[in-house]
């Protein structure tokens, strides 16, 4: 298939190899991503459309950001004047699929070198920030429960 000025949903899904929700759902969360639409209302990818919504994906799967850190990071990219270099889109239409480097064992050594550096960051996480964020995820826990309750049919605390 030769390079085209624009994509359908569809094509531009297949190319990427993600879901037509996906791309949809990224589309409310990126202000940079707002494709054109055709006379009947159908999205259309532009090639540069298409890059962005690569960069998403890999800061998303690839890199481990959240969509608040994967939004930060691609402002700041378009923003220094283009995005960080993809691996060549196939716009053949066959999906490529991005191989994972195998993963390495963690070591303790690392963790005591770099306390509480995120592993998003190069480093590996420290015990005390694991413990820290244990107890973080318990107490939202305690406070979902709580709702929960109050949300019971017969609470009194309404």
């Amino acid at each position: 298939m030769a390079k085209k000025l624009y994509y359908k949903i569809g094509e531009a899904c297949k190319v990427l190899d993600i879901q037509p929700y996906v791309l949809r759902y990224w589309e409310t969360e990126f202000s940079s991503l707002s494709p054109s639409k055709s006379k009947s209302g159908q999205r259309t990818y532009t090639e540069g459309d298409l890059e962005v919504i690569g960069r998403i994906k890999e800061l998303l799967y690839e890199e481990g950001f959240t969509i608040a850190g994967a939004k930060k990071r691609l402002e700041g990219e378009l923003a220094g004047g283009g995005l960080k270099p993809l691996r060549p889109l196939d716009l053949s239409g066959k999906a490529q699929k991005a191989k994972k480097p195998a993963a390495e064992p963690k070591k303790a050594a690392k963790a005591e070198e770099k306390p509480g550096v995120s592993e998003a960051e190069g480093g590996e996480v420290s015990a005390e920030k694991v413990k820290e964020l244990e107890a973080g995820i318990a107490a939202a826990a305690g406070q979902a429960r709580d709702i929960l309750a109050l949300l019971e049919p017969g609470s009194k605390k309404r």
